[in-house]
């Protein structure tokens, strides 16, 4: 089969599939059905569940199909490529993993599941801190493929400092910091099922390995794992952060600096002035705030005011080729994936991460070209219209 991002790869995938089959479901929607009846009960929840009564997941979709492409014909199509460069990393197409949490709830292999599958095929993948193996075990695992860190900024700044050293030493190629999480939302699925993975030590790998953390126990945490899990709570988020924290990073890193969280165009124009390189416009797959803004919805106000000054990315909501080429064409960058990837995770390990992805990118190329485009630099707004 030909490489990702290449002009024959979508026919080549869909001969695949016909031929040998798909190792998972190939409708979103049935892939979430088979990782629902794999999962526990509490861990499908913590997977799929939302803030409150999840009206901003749902409005994260319906904003996609308010959007309908008006496709171009009689294009050359026959030399196909999506190729992109984004902060000096290249992407196939203009795709990464976004970063998900605590996987090792949803498969054994937890990140390095992820990590491998999206390295065989050069997505970037953005490794969430709160993930159940350590930052270094992901880079190990992935080689020289590219790879970004997510930041959750620890109220100890001792802790922040430190995870930003790591992963610029372990060949993190720049730093993605999430804003729209100084506390964790009222999600009513977790709370009714009295689950969250970190009162059971899931996703604090970072922080149990990391020597500015340890160096706040009376004794390593593997002495006693309560006191670590408590001091973990006390320090995760930060609510005291501000825009005058921002420096803070810049002091840490000469990495490029990702704001992610972003839905208002003033809070972008405010992360640009602060000098930081690039914009997620995320409401953080509708977890944080109940009845938030869609993502999508923000995205074109959000690309008119940065006015190219830094790359726009994209998260929340994204699970066909389709959704991808309307987000590019209101002025994205690039789009992560999240939801998804991680239920080929549920469903299959690394095979099931790999699948997801071949079937995602080539469901872009297929859907992307046949709307009348060859290139990323193709799409364009006047590929689309709205409907209210």
């Amino acid at each position: 089969m030909s490489r990702p991002g290449s002009a024959s790869f979508g026919v080549a995938r869909q001969l695949e599939i016909y031929t040998r089959g798909s190792q998972v479901p190939v409708a979103p929607e049935a892939l979430e059905q088979r990782a629902r009846e794999l999962l526990s009960p509490e861990a499908f929840g913590y997977l799929a569940g939302g803030a409150g009564a999840e009206d901003t997941m749902r409005a994260n979709l319906a904003a996609f199909r308010r959007w309908r492409i008006e496709p171009r014909v009689l294009c050359d199509l026959s030399r196909r490529e999506w190729k992109t460069t984004l902060l000096g990393t290249t992407l196939p197409a203009p795709v990464l993993l976004a970063p998900v949490g605590v996987q090792g709830v949803f498969h054994p292999d937890g990140e390095l599941a992820s990590a491998r599958a999206a390295a065989g095929l050069g997505v970037p993948v953005i490794l969430s801190s709160a993930s159940s193996v350590t930052l270094e075990d992901v880079a190990r695992a992935m080689g020289d493929a590219p790879r970004w860190f997510q930041l959750y900024w620890s109220a100890d700044p001792e802790v922040a400092a430190s995870f930003i050293r790591r992963a610029e030493g372990a060949g993190y190629s720049a730093i993605v910091v999430t804003v729209d999480c100084p506390i964790l939302s009222w999600r009513e699925r977790d709370l009714a099922s009295g689950y969250t993975p970190f009162l059971h030590g899931q996703g604090i790998a970072n922080c149990l390995s990391d020597p500015a953390f340890c160096a706040k126990l009376t004794c390593a945490p593997a002495q006693d794992p309560k006191a670590a899990i408590q001091r973990f709570v006390e320090i995760f988020g930060n609510a005291a952060l501000t825009w005058d924290d921002l420096p803070f990073l810049r002091r840490h890193t000469g990495l490029p600096i990702i704001v992610k969280g972003i839905l208002r165009p003033d809070d972008a124009a405010r992360a640009v002035d602060a000098g930081v390189d690039g914009i997620v416009v995320s409401n953080h797959g509708g977890r944080q705030v109940d009845g938030a803004v869609a993502s999508l919805e923000a995205l074109p106000r959000i690309v008119d005011r940065v006015a190219g000054r830094v790359p726009v990315l994209l998260d929340s909501g994204i699970r066909r080729g389709s959704d991808a080429l309307k987000a590019l064409a209101l002025g994205a960058s690039a789009v992560l994936l999240g939801r998804l990837y991680a239920w080929g995770l549920a469903v299959g390990g690394e095979a099931g991460v790999r699948e997801v992805l071949l079937n995602f990118l080539a469901d872009f190329d297929l859907t992307v070209g046949l709307s009348g485009c060859a290139s990323v630099a193709d799409v364009r707004p006047d590929l689309l219209r709205f409907e209210s």
